[in-house]
């Protein structure tokens, strides 16, 4: 599983990096900050998830879901939306 997860954030990754260079949009630092957080904390959220499921705790691992998932979430849209807002200006 985590085999398959490496190879989707690596595809996400060089994804990112070509488009932003296709569109030429330049991120500031902080946005690379909130984006990396909350992409970190994606990935937290899931690995937790599907632990807690496998060791059959499936309350644990709900609340990872609100409790860290949607603020990571809740991260990736501040950074987009950051760096879209400043790309109309």
């Amino acid at each position: 599983m985590w085999f398959m997860i490496g190879i989707t954030i690596g595809i996400v990754l060089l994804g990112l990096f070509w488009l932003l260079r296709r569109k030429s949009i330049k991120l500031t630092w902080y946005e690379w900050v909130i984006g990396i957080i909350g992409f970190v904390l994606l990935l937290f959220t899931i690995q937790n998830y599907s632990g807690s499921f496998a060791e059959l705790e499936s309350k644990a691992a709900y609340m990872f879901l609100l409790i860290t998932g949607l603020p990571s979430l809740i991260l990736l849209a501040i950074a987009w939306q950051l760096a879209v807002r400043r790309k109309k200006v």
